[in-house]
């Protein structure tokens, strides 16, 4: 049984529920643990598993929404290219952004379950990493870690982490680099809802205003149900 987070912890608002690991990254201790143990099997297959990104705070996920929102952070399409936003109606930037960018308070990075890999052992020198779909397909600079992760999760032998972003549902971008600690994972999901984030953009502690809220509140159903929600068969077991 999954001991379960706060509201404060949910969105990412509280980070006492998460350890430091040596390469500075943050992940929940159990989750370290099983995925230290995933980083040893790869490092036999010849991968040299690393984190990319794993807790992100609240304040991490708001600059980079805002960012969007205002334009002084690139918003890509699938292909890749630069989405001229001004163009767009308020509903369809949301869609854009969403594409690629969780909202403050909903990204399953709050957690200290998820975290995003790639295989440090074939980095160019100088390389800028970018965690594309580019990068991940096969023939990609990374295809051959995430064929062995696949052939992993397949056998039920990925000590615990699934791809909540494996396929395109119309929502997120199918995001291969990213994995979820199921055991956890699973269950805090079933805690977040509609309430729980607005009254997270109502916090007081919270400084900074979150971008295009009108727009969120309005279509919020619509957008937990597309962006947020993961459907139960992400992962054969949870707990």
């Amino acid at each position: 049984m999954a001991s379960m987070l706060t509201p404060r912890q949910l969105t990412g608002r509280d980070d006492s529920h998460v350890v430091a690991l040596p390469d500075g990254h943050r992940l929940q201790q159990k989750v370290a643990e099983d995925f230290a143990g995933l980083q040893s099997a790869a490092r036999e297959a010849g991968f040299e598993l690393a984190i990319a990104s794993s807790f992100r705070p609240y304040s991490r996920q708001l600059a980079i929404w805002n960012g969007k929102a205002s334009g002084t952070r690139p918003v890509h399409d699938d292909a890749g290219h630069p989405v001229e936003m001004a163009r767009l109606s308020p509903v369809e930037q949301l869609h854009a952004i969403l594409r690629f960018s969780a909202l403050p308070g909903t990204s399953r990075h709050h957690w200290g379950t998820d975290l995003d890999v790639y295989d440090a052992a074939v980095m160019p020198e100088g390389y800028q990493l970018q965690l594309s779909p580019q990068e991940v397909a096969p023939g990609g600079l990374f295809g051959p870690l995430h064929s062995w992760l696949d052939d992993r999760i397949a056998a039920g032998e990925s000590h615990g982490f699934y791809r909540p972003y494996a396929r395109d549902r119309g929502g997120v971008a199918p995001e291969r680099w990213h994995l979820s600690y199921a055991p956890l994972a699973g269950a805090y999901a079933q805690n977040c809802g509609s309430a729980l984030f607005v009254d997270c953009w109502d916090c007081e502690e919270i400084a900074g205003e979150l971008l295009l809220r009108e727009q969120i509140e309005a279509n919020l159903q619509h957008i937990l149900s597309r962006f947020v929600a993961v459907p139960d068969d992400w992962c054969p077991v949870r707990s």
